[in-house]
């Protein structure tokens, strides 16, 4: 439910102009925990995202932004034991029925906000060195493999089976596919590839001369045509 790219029947998008990072003082706190638990180890950002994606779809549909980063902090709480479930519901209950008393204290931890400023200021890199030659040069022509994987991927559905350029060599970076289902970083090269848009939603429905571009990992893609001339 999550791999909403491409869908239709939700309405048109009516983004504001300017928007505030957080809607409600609850979600300050919810960014912070988020930050604090990676720091923490309890996830990486692939698992992260899994996390969320493991939301039952109308729960899903019906919440906010934030509210999917506390289900995944919950969720890789309990799964890796660092959250006693019932611990979580006796507090939970607590607050609810005694919303202002005060909550737990704890001791500031001056590595913590130094990661944490560094993290918002600077974002944390994915990129990894690799051994393995890179497959595509700019200029080949790939299609982007018809596949279904099950757990966390990156491949979105709405590219799937479709032709492209790759017009862009990011270099290697950590592969969503290995991280988000704890089987390790396993680095692998990122290119940029452009789509057009017939192809992406047919001749008859695409605007004309419409292009969309994409960022996919090496395994998502195989050659259609190289382009002649390109270094091998």
């Amino acid at each position: 439910m999550h791999d909403l790219g491409g869908m239709d029947g939700f309405g048109a998008i009516d983004a504001p102009l300017t928007e505030p990072p957080f809607d409600a003082e609850w979600e300050k706190a919810i960014a912070a925990m988020q930050l604090a638990c990676f720091r923490g180890g309890w996830f990486g950002i692939d698992s992260f995202r899994h996390g969320i994606e493991l939301m039952d779809p109308v729960t899903y549909l019906t919440t906010s932004y934030y509210e999917h980063w506390l289900h995944s902090i919950e969720h890789h709480g309990i799964s890796h034991g660092h959250i006693d479930p019932e611990e979580l519901d006796r507090r939970t209950q607590h607050y609810l029925a005694h919303p202002e008393d005060p909550l737990p204290e704890h001791a500031a931890s001056p590595e913590l906000l130094e990661f944490v400023d560094a993290v918002v200021t600077y974002g944390g890199s994915a990129q990894r060195p690799t051994d393995t030659a890179q497959r595509f040069e700019v200029g080949d022509v790939v299609r982007v493999r018809d596949a279904s994987p099950q757990g966390h991927t990156r491949l979105a559905r709405y590219v799937r089976g479709k032709v492209g350029t790759v017009i862009a060599y990011r270099g290697s970076f950590v592969f969503p596919d290995a991280a988000g289902n704890d089987r390790g970083e396993d680095p692998q090269h990122l290119y940029t590839i452009q789509i057009d848009g017939g192809e992406l939603w047919g001749n008859e429905h695409a605007e004309p001369r419409t292009s969309s571009t994409f960022d996919a990992w090496e395994p998502y893609l195989d050659v259609v045509h190289q382009h002649e001339g390109a270094p091998r």
